[in-house]
């Protein structure tokens, strides 16, 4: 079965849309701020994406768009800016950043409060640490679980292989799958017996950026196979890390490339831009009017 993750996409977002009509109804609107830096193509695409969701959505949306060669100082006065401003409830710093900014001290300068993207070192800690409350997480990982849900993967007991370690992915996922008691094993770039863990997998999720690095004889008859892969080949066709015509009939459920996680993680994005403006709302942080 071909997991269709546009769908998915489409109910969330009509979900976001009534909950966006109910906040505005109690006069607050979600806002969402999006820096972006440089002129990289499929950055701009993405932010073009987003914001085009987000006001289809309700939601406030601003860009903030600086040249490739803006220096650190000026990006944190923008973060800080954001930080303080009320209409604002999430921010996102699209990446990749060029090479002069410190990626880091900019995520980590980001209230976590308004950590849309769910990468503070706090909100990772709270998750990695299983704690109550409301904080955010990262974007793709929550759409990933989402697809799982929505299709009733198991995770309890389940054998989980992610292949990439990044912490935009990897490191989130492995969280939240083991606070849903599944077995989750890392496969990174120096793992000598790559083929073998992944055959082991009964879920497979892979983020590499490698194009169809995985091939049929690495997976287990069965799986689920989770391609969080978007690579663009000289041809100009989109293809994901899982080599997708041959693993199809091995796989019990397999994500498409396009139309599978992509879809998912912008709705999970604007999904939880919503939550973060009820949970400040909630918490009396929110003026209104």
């Amino acid at each position: 079965m071909i997991i269709d993750g546009r769908k998915i996409a489409r109910e969330i977002n009509a979900k976001s849309k009534q909950r966006v009509a109910t906040l505005k109804a109690r006069q607050v609107t979600p806002g969402i701020a999006v820096i972006l830096v440089g002129n990289d193509p499929a950055s701009r695409i993405y932010t073009r994406t987003k914001h085009r969701l987000a006001q289809k959505l309700g939601i406030a949306s601003t860009l903030y768009h600086f040249p490739a060669d803006v220096d650190q100082a000026t990006v944190l006065r923008q973060v800080r800016r954001l930080n303080q401003d009320d209409q604002v409830d999430a921010i996102l710093v699209q990446e990749p950043l060029p090479g002069q900014l410190n990626n880091e001290e900019i995520v980590n300068a980001i209230d976590p409060a308004k950590d849309v993207d769910g990468l503070h070192p706090l909100n990772l800690g709270r998750l990695f640490a299983k704690q109550g409350g409301h904080y955010p997480v990262a974007c793709t990982p929550r759409g990933i679980m989402d697809l799982l849900d929505r299709y009733q993967v198991p995770l309890e007991g389940a054998n989980v292989v992610i292949v990439g370690r990044s912490l935009l992915v990897g490191k989130p996922m492995l969280a939240l799958l083991n606070n849903r008691n599944a077995t989750v094993t890392f496969v990174g770039r120096h793992t000598k017996n790559r083929s073998e863990l992944t055959r082991q997998a009964d879920i497979l999720i892979v983020a590499a950026g490698v194009p169809s690095l995985i091939k049929a004889s690495d997976i287990k008859v069965g799986s689920t196979v989770i391609d969080v892969g978007i690579n663009r080949l000289s041809s100009g066709k989109l293809v994901g890390d899982v080599d997708y015509i041959s693993v199809l009939p091995k796989a019990r459920l397999i994500t498409p490339v396009p139309g599978g996680v992509g879809p998912m993680t912008v709705a999970a994005l604007m999904s939880q831009a919503i939550d973060l403006a009820e949970w400040r709302r909630a918490a009396g942080q929110y003026l209104v009017g």
